[in-house]
């Protein structure tokens, strides 16, 4: 049998430190202990008088506390001030009180368990023991922990909890764009951005250039607006020095200010996987104030990609991080494929790596089809928010670190080019993917991009006919008069 009761000093003194920064966190702690649940009774005697100071709406700092703890005699008792101010530091700004919390409680809960079975031991052993009465011990017993769990756990089966009408009537009828613009998002706010691609083809030249964005230095990335965010962090677990180096193509002097206050790079590995410590991820974004996280990359985070269960726990990560207000940007990488597949063929989701949990999570999936270094990559929208973007040809200028859409592939270029006798969708959608065979899918995406030309005025639309004796004729569309003349 365990000779010292279950218990967890470091994880109390945590808990107490954290609600010296800030009172609020009392409020969230208090839902999860009570007063008996510290191990150590001077840390009971400190929970005691924080509870006061709250109730009182003073503050809880070392100070407050030791004048509190000094005016009811029991400052030397707890370790004086000194151990306060210990206590205080075994946390910081209140970053992770409720997970502690939930350590401590633990603990408690086990010698709770412990105490009963000592008790029922020695009811059932005692000379004259009557087995009623032991079962009677065990009944209560277990009725009290199960009122205990019940209590302790309230402020964690309501703190998210909503009534069904505020539910829908709260949440907004259009999706609010990070990167893109509304009805055409490439990453929404409150959902994951997934961006993938093999190596070599630019997932981190556009992330930093989005990460740039977000700081305010700039205000578009592949010609869509960025809205500006407060801080970032970004996660630079893989190839770190590389990611540094990349970063001094984009930054400047004038620059400092801004990157030292808002921007915060971690290198390396993560204390923990992601899939064994999913709060993790949130802690990390509020010890450091971040309303976004960059992660550089998934492989580098989470221990067994191709697992589901790891899949799974790394989901829960990501959606404790997004129910916390914080925008999600993740790189990741391709499944190896074969020498005989076109590099001009669409990918599909299902060619990202790793378990299908990844994506079912993201709310946006892009993938950056194209070869280590190659100057025009394309990028695909494989899973959409509301509107597909793209297919987008994007031209990396690798020594300024930048990427812009190449213009000659867009859609209303090519409509002008063609002059009075216009395009078909198949014949969009060949000049578009290089295939002289395009599948249904692609033609119907062109399809789609000429009916929106169409109803933005850029284009007018000739339905064709049907087939016959002396065959069909296809749909085709024609840019509009004026718009020719305005580029002429």
């Amino acid at each position: 049998m365990q000779s010292t009761p279950s218990h967890d000093v470091e994880a109390e003194a945590a808990v107490l430190g954290a609600c010296m920064y800030q009172a609020a966190v009392i409020d969230e702690v208090r839902q999860a202990l009570e007063p008996g649940d510290f191990y150590r009774p001077a840390h009971t005697t400190i929970w005691h008088a924080l509870l006061e100071l709250r109730q009182q709406g003073a503050p809880a700092d070392p100070i407050a506390l030791a004048h509190h703890l000094r005016s009811h005699g029991d400052l030397a008792r707890v370790g004086g001030a000194p151990y306060l101010h210990t206590l205080a530091s075994a946390a910081v700004a209140g970053s992770g009180a409720e997970y502690y919390a939930d350590i401590v409680r633990h603990h408690a809960d086990l010698r709770m368990l412990q105490s009963t079975a000592i008790r029922v031991l020695q009811g059932a052993t005692a000379p004259g023991a009557d087995p009623a009465e032991v079962r009677s011990l065990l009944a209560t017993s277990l009725s009290e922990a199960a009122d205990r769990a019940r209590r302790s756990s309230a402020g964690r089966l309501q703190r998210y909890a909503v009534d069904g009408w505020s539910f829908v009537a709260d949440t907004q009828a259009t999706t609010e764009p990070v990167w893109g613009t509304p009805g055409k998002a490439a990453w929404a706010s409150g959902e994951s951005l997934m961006l993938v691609g093999p190596p070599g083809v630019g997932k981190s030249t556009i992330a930093q250039q989005i990460v740039l964005a977000r700081l305010g230095l700039i205000a578009q990335v592949l010609d869509m607006p960025v809205r500006e965010g407060e801080k970032v962090l970004y996660i630079a677990a893989d190839r770190p020095s590389q990611l540094a180096r990349a970063f001094t193509r984009v930054v400047h002097q004038a620059d400092r200010d801004v990157l030292r206050r808002r921007l915060v790079f971690w290198s390396g590995p993560l204390p923990a996987s992601l899939n064994t410590e999913p709060q993790l991820l949130a802690e990390l974004a509020a010890e450091h104030g971040a309303d976004t996280v960059v992660i550089d990359s998934l492989k580098d985070v989470v221990g067994k990609l191709t697992d589901d269960e790891a899949g799974l726990a790394y989901n829960n990560a990501r959606q404790q991080l997004l129910r916390d207000g914080v925008e999600l940007l993740e790189l990741h990488h391709q499944r190896k494929q074969g020498p005989d597949v076109s590099r001009t063929q669409r990918p599909v989701l299902d060619q990202v790596y790793g378990s299908a949990w990844y994506t079912a999570g993201a709310g946006s999936v892009l993938f950056l089809s194209g070869a280590a270094g190659d100057p025009v990559v394309h990028l695909h929208h494989l899973k959409t928010v509301d509107d597909e973007i793209g297919p987008l040809p994007v031209i990396h200028d690798h020594p300024r670190g930048t990427s812009r859409v190449d213009t000659s592939l867009d859609p209303l270029t090519l409509l002008r080019q063609t002059g009075s006798g216009g395009l078909t969708a198949r014949e969009l959608s060949t000049q578009i993917t290089g295939e002289n065979k395009p599948s249904t899918a692609d033609i119907a995406r062109a399809r789609r991009r000429l009916e929106a030309l169409t109803k933005s005025g850029h284009a007018i639309q000739e339905t064709g006919a049907g087939g016959g004796t002396g065959g069909g004729q296809a749909t085709r569309w024609k840019a509009t008069s004026r718009h020719i003349t305005a580029v002429s």
